[in-house]
């Protein structure tokens, strides 16, 4: 019969469909326990630590198929593993950089300085953590972009995670001018930000002012917001601090400078810009 056939030494065709019926099993098999540990799992591990229990489940399923059908092909587990010692060895001494970033990952794993789904910067590349693999670490830019980053860069580089704690801060610069209440100006700004509901209490906003420019009383306002909602918050409150100013006769004014012409009196002064060759002056002012 064509089962009974010896394919090599004392391997069958037989031999050969039950090692193939092994492995599809162990992939089917891999794949369930994913599954499962995913569905019974997400609820309880951060997901960062989720994936990477499924991947370390799924190969180890796969891995213990291929060595129990090794046998029955006539390969020695243990000669393999010499050979392969050997073989990775001098892959290693070939490919020093995929070494490199196989450890990397691995340490990455153990370190956790980032999750999936983390918002995060690496050395100028900015967006969210697709997938950390062994080898690369995929990231989605905040654009839409898909970038690749070697392990080994990623975990030499300096990684600037947003969302490692919970509340996060921003600020603004606010100028009024010198003729408006700057007093009436901080209790509006202080006003909106207790009433927004995300703007958060503790840590307190800070809101004083912080110089006196050429051409403005300039506001600082220091808020933290938590940090899922912290562009939203951002991008809200600001808009309501310029209407809330301008409703009360409060302007941010444009940059201005007082300009006097040469053989001009002092008490007479023009915004026309000196001739070449003319000796003028300007000052700072309203």
């Amino acid at each position: 019969m064509i089962i009974d056939r010896v394919v090599y030494k004392d391997v069958t065709v037989l031999d050969l469909l039950a090692a193939v019926i092994v492995l599809v099993i162990a992939v089917v098999l891999a794949r369930l326990v994913s599954m499962y540990l995913r569905r019974a799992l997400r609820e309880k591990i951060r997901r960062g630590h989720l994936e990477t229990l499924i991947k370390v489940v799924y190969y180890a399923i796969i891995i213990i198929g291929v060595l129990a059908v090794l046998p029955g092909l006539g390969i020695e587990p243990s000669g393999l593993l010499v050979a392969g010692g050997v073989v990775g060895l001098a892959v290693g001494f070939a490919s020093q950089t995929v070494v490199s970033n196989l450890l990397s990952g691995l340490l990455l794993m153990i370190e956790r300085p980032l999750a999936i789904g983390s918002p995060v910067d690496i050395e100028g590349t900015s967006g969210f953590v697709e997938d950390i693999r062994i080898i690369s670490t995929t990231i989605r830019t905040w654009d839409g972009l898909s970038v690749r980053v070697p392990n080994g860069k990623v975990f030499t580089s300096t990684i600037t995670n947003f969302s490692a704690y919970a509340a996060r801060r921003f600020e603004y610069v606010i100028g009024v001018r010198y003729s408006d209440d700057a007093e009436k100006a901080l209790q509006i700004i202080n006003r909106l930000v207790d009433e927004h509901p995300f703007a958060l209490k503790n840590p307190a906003p800070q809101v004083f002012v912080d110089n006196l420019g050429d051409s403005s009383v300039n506001i600082i306002a220091r808020i933290w917001g938590p940090m899922s909602d912290w562009f939203t918050v951002k991008a809200d409150l600001l808009w309501k601090i310029k209407k809330a100013l301008e409703e009360e006769g409060i302007e941010i004014p444009f940059p201005q400078r007082v300009v006097w012409l040469a053989g001009e009196s002092a008490g007479q002064p023009t915004d026309a810009i000196p001739p070449a060759g003319g000796h003028g002056r300007s000052s700072g002012g309203v």
